[in-house]
């Protein structure tokens, strides 16, 4: 196998196959389950993640406190005991307690920080870029930027992240953003780091030189996502071709059906038997008897391809 870095670019700040971990809570929701979580942590790492995303989109992150954030950072950076990279999300709607959160991440030893852009509020684009200025002032980590115009209503422009691409401690980039031009134009004009958070287009980001992917999917098949990776950067691309392939329909049902994936991750989680299910949390419901079944198939079937 080739080393992990895409040709022309840099080598992967945080690994190449990232899980958008789930936050497990206890059987009533009202407390983070740091025990289910330090298993839930180990069993991916151990089958491939070589990074792990805390309270992002899938971790539930509006619905958690700061204190349950950082804890859960503590919680599973002894569990992964430095055989992956611990990164956690400090978005919000305010600068100054996104500033607060990345303090706190650093201070319970996160390796990075995620930030989205302001949801609700809409900045405009000289406030969305002094914001992460901000934000990765406030500490000694690097950050990855999230865009994700869909959840925040606001996008980070190519021009915007471009730009601030020179700050020394903004290294990447989860691109949710539906943009292949714009994501091409921005990594042509930088040494950014991008992470589809995307689960299909695994494949189609890292053969354009992008570092790897934040999964949801890894939370119930990180052997699956990580073998895309593992098998273009052999040099295998039809076999990669194929593996991304026999992930789509579990991506569909996960990522497609209506519900958001942390109520499909938890219920495949759950139904499995596996760390990390259980409950999500208001305004969120757990998914009905029909869409778990529909979860469960679309999951054999990527079994029985494997």
């Amino acid at each position: 196998m080739s080393d992990d870095t895409a040709p022309g670019r840099p080598a992967p700040p945080f690994g190449r196959v990232l899980c958008a971990m789930v936050t497990p809570f206890t059987a009533d929701g009202g407390a983070v389950d740091l025990d289910a979580a330090q298993h839930l942590a180990d069993r991916l790492v151990t089958e491939g993640c070589e990074g792990l995303v805390l309270s992002g989109t899938t971790g539930e992150s509006s619905t958690t406190s700061d204190a349950e954030k950082a804890a859960l950072v503590r919680a599973v950076r002894a569990a992964v005991a430095g055989r992956a990279s611990v990164l956690t999300g400090i978005g919000t709607a305010d600068t100054r307690h996104s500033t607060e959160l990345a303090r706190a991440a650093e201070r319970a030893g996160a390796d990075g920080l995620l930030a989205a852009a302001p949801s609700y509020v809409r900045p405009p684009q000289d406030a969305v870029a002094a914001h992460f200025r901000t934000l990765a002032d406030a500490t000694g980590l690097p950050l990855m930027l999230y865009d994700i115009p869909g959840r925040t209503g606001t996008r980070i422009e190519p021009a915007t992240t471009t730009a601030l691409a020179e700050h020394p401690r903004i290294v990447a980039v989860k691109d949710c953003a539906y943009d292949l031009l714009g994501t091409q134009k921005v990594m042509a004009a930088t040494d950014l780091a991008y992470y589809t958070g995307c689960d299909e287009y695994v494949l189609a980001l890292r053969a354009l030189g992008g570092a790897g992917c934040v999964s949801t999917v890894a939370n119930v098949a990180p052997a699956a996502v990580r073998a895309i990776v593992d098998a273009y950067d052999a040099g295998a691309t039809a076999d990669a071709a194929r593996r991304q392939r026999e992930t789509v329909a579990l991506t569909d049902a996960m990522m497609n059906g209506g519900l958001p994936g942390a109520v499909t991750a938890k219920s495949l989680l759950t139904t499995l038997g596996l760390p990390g299910g259980g409950p999500v949390r208001a305004p969120l419901l757990p998914a009905g008897r029909a869409a778990a079944d529909g979860l469960l198939a679309a999951y054999g079937a990527l079994l029985s391809a494997a």
